[in-house]
């Protein structure tokens, strides 16, 4: 009969595990926060559309496509919605007159400045509540899993869960 504790996750699986859970705890966050805010008319594929557009200014269709991995016309009725929303942009392209380009408007990103200020707000009493020490080591620890994304595939190149048109 062994009396050994059970064994303990592998340091990379844990972190995994503890990266989801607090993923799904700033997920309920972020939807609290935007139930008393007017953030909630953006969906999650429409503010990644948005980010994609941030990062690469001016490109086109079938290029935030293939940085989403969805076909042209889910991506197209993601941009009309945000386009009535005035958060994006369409404009011909100045290299092809059979192309139009995609820019957030100056409303679309007052949006995202305002929606991370919100978020910034938001995530600033439960770490105030943290040791100093525990600070700095989320601090190099959040910087660190940034850098290891950033370095084993592109931000928005990720090859994203298939979904129902619906749901984009």
């Amino acid at each position: 009969m062994s009396t050994d504790p059970a064994p303990r996750p592998k340091p990379a699986k844990g972190a995994a595990q503890a990266a989801s859970a607090v993923i799904e705890l700033l997920e309920v966050l972020w939807e609290r926060s935007n139930d008393v805010t007017a953030t909630a008319a953006v969906s999650a594929s429409q503010l990644r559309v948005m980010y994609c557009l941030e990062r690469e200014e001016g490109m086109n269709l079938r290029r935030l496509g293939h940085l989403l991995g969805a076909a042209p016309p889910s991506v197209s009725r993601l941009c009309d919605r945000l386009e009535a929303m005035d958060l994006v942009e369409r404009t011909p392209s100045q290299v092809s007159r059979r192309e139009l380009t995609l820019c957030l408007t100056g409303q679309g990103k007052a949006y995202l400045a305002e929606l991370r200020a919100l978020r910034q707000e938001t995530l600033m009493a439960p770490i105030r509540n943290m040791p100093p020490a525990a600070r700095a080591a989320l601090l190099d620890g959040l910087s660190a899993f940034r850098e290891a994304l950033e370095d084993s595939e592109p931000v928005g190149e990720q090859t994203p869960p298939r979904t129902s048109p619906q749901t984009a």
